[in-house]
């Protein structure tokens, strides 16, 4: 009979908590908060929105996604973003895929976020902008709002977006 070894232990020990881990996912109250059926409703780029958001974990419960598309039953907009976390940076990550343009997946631009109580403040940064989408929850009325902005050279902020998400 042969006897198991310390390396053949820690290797069933590493399986097992990786195993664990992946079953119990990424687990994020904020991000929780985030979860269900939105109507979105505000200003984008000075025109009044109705938006829905379907907002799920994902992919093991690793990922927050939210799709958001328009209300009026043509599809005026339409995205899908991911939230996840980057272990390396300690911090959120965001990948905004929406019909604007097809250079979502090509271009790079991640947007990344500090760990926060009520806020996700992305920040997202291209060749020559930065632009900054917040997210606040108010645990009163169980509600986020958003902001998004563009950030000019002189870094003075042009407002995009503001925007209410309440529960359906």
């Amino acid at each position: 009979m042969i006897k198991p070894t310390s390396k053949i232990l820690g290797l069933l020990l590493a399986l097992s908590l990786s195993a664990d881990a992946q079953e119990r996912g990424f687990q994020d109250p904020l991000l929780d908060r985030f979860t269900g059926l939105w109507t979105l409703t505000g200003t984008i780029a000075g025109d009044d929105v109705v938006h829905a958001i379907d907002a799920r974990w994902v992919l093991g419960h690793q990922y927050l996604q939210f799709d958001e598309r328009t209300e009026t039953g043509k599809v005026d907009y339409e995205a899908t973003v991911i939230i996840g976390w980057d272990d390396p940076s300690g911090r959120y990550v965001c990948l905004w895929l929406d019909s604007t343009g097809g250079s979502g997946l090509s271009n790079g631009i991640l947007g990344y976020a500090e760990r926060s109580k009520d806020e996700l403040a992305f920040i997202f940064v291209g060749d020559s902008s930065r632009f900054h989408t917040t997210f606040t929850y108010d645990r009163t009325s169980d509600t986020w709002s958003w902001k998004m902005d563009s950030e000019k050279e002189d870094g003075e902020f042009k407002p995009f977006a503001r925007l209410t998400m309440n529960r359906q």
